[in-house]
């Protein structure tokens, strides 16, 4: 034992020593892009890291751990050439939280905000210089406040993180025994339904602004428990009745990175876009015919209601690609053509991975 330790010291001796020289060249980095007025995230070049580490990784480290390790060494580099802060949909503990710690790092300032309103809001006045919001989940489908904002804002998608999330029963009793009511955010409430019915049968469901909200109202009432993701519980000191009881074990919610910069192509893209259609017969199928077209893949298809007017609607869509690409470039042209209304979002990097993530 003490000769494994000894070796581990000296690896460790080593791992640090080759961090602190990367840092470095990431702080010569930092002088020229300030030189050349660049934003210090680069979520293309940080994508190809990312890649290049995982394709060359040989274990017994997966994939996720490399990403999970360099995402935080690239988050410390960031942080040297200058602090970057990130809104997100809080307060602490909420999944949105979780998902701004695994794009952007331990290193970045982050800001909870009230509301996915408040997050847009935080970021347009420039009082942070990226927010997270959720977009869709796997089995509730799509935010569709989200979608309606992006529909008004000038901010830009610049990236995009899935997480399976993971639901725990907690309460500050520690005992199912006397639990009189549930918190939680609607959507975990939804996506927990069937365990819900089943093993809390009669138990009223209550509506929370945020699961972080929940866990705090459940930490005051000894008599309520609180759907709630593992981080929350821990901020609130609460006990765990149950774990993992989403209905669906493969549950993932993909939240957007909102920004006011462009990404470069990865070769490994996705373009979001809004459109509307004139209404007459053939419009819909008139606007995806210059998409099959040029082979485009649609990833996402999703209609949602123009508010000002009735029985109108507006298409959200992602693609495969790069809106510099000529075959997107040439799409978007086409459907110009077409349709009354049509929105860039942005361009950016497919997500990296799909991982569970908890802390």
């Amino acid at each position: 034992m003490a000769a494994l330790r000894r070796k581990i010291d000296a690896l460790d001796e080593q791992v640090l020593a080759l961090l602190n020289q990367r840092l470095e060249v990431a702080g010569q980095i930092g002088l020229v892009k300030s030189a050349a007025r660049e934003p210090v995230l680069d979520a293309a070049r940080e994508n190809q890291v990312l890649n290049r580490l995982t394709s060359l990784n040989q274990g017994p480290l997966t994939a996720s751990d490399v990403s999970a390790v360099f995402r935080e060494v690239m988050s410390a580099a960031r942080k040297l050439q200058r602090p970057a802060s990130a809104a997100y949909f809080g307060p602490e503990g909420t999944f949105t939280h979780l998902a701004a710690l695994k794009y952007f790092g331990q290193a970045t300032e982050l800001k909870p905000a009230s509301s996915i309103k408040d997050v847009f809001d935080t970021v347009e006045r420039g009082r942070a210089d990226f927010g997270v919001v959720p977009i869709e989940n796997s089995t509730e489908g799509v935010v569709n406040y989200t979608l309606d904002l992006l529909n008004t804002t000038d901010l830009k998608l610049c990236g995009e993180v899935y997480l399976e999330i993971a639901h725990y029963l907690v309460s500050a009793s520690g005992s199912r025994q006397g639990i009189e009511r549930v918190y939680s955010h609607p959507q975990p409430l939804a996506q927990c339904r069937d365990w819900l019915s089943k093993n809390m049968p009669g138990i009223p469901l209550l509506e929370a602004s945020s699961t972080a909200h929940a866990a705090g109202i459940a930490k005051a009432d000894p008599k309520a428990a609180a759907v709630t993701p593992l981080l929350a519980a821990r901020i609130h000191g609460l006990n765990i009745l149950e774990e993992h009881i989403e209905d669906n074990p493969r549950n993932y919610t993909r939240f957007a990175v909102l920004g006011r910069q462009e990404c470069a192509p990865t070769g490994a893209d996705k373009t979001s876009i809004l459109f509307s259609t004139e209404d007459v017969p053939g419009a819909l199928h008139s606007a995806l015919a210059p998409f099959a077209k040029r082979g485009i893949n649609l990833t996402k298809l999703e209609s949602r209601p123009i508010k000002a007017q009735a029985w109108r609607y507006i298409f959200f869509v992602d693609l495969e690609g790069h809106a510099t690409e000529a075959a997107v470039t040439e799409t978007i042209d086409e459907l110009k053509g077409c349709c009354r209304f049509v929105k860039l979002l942005g361009s950016y990097p497919k997500a990296h991975d799909q991982e569970r993530f908890e802390t």
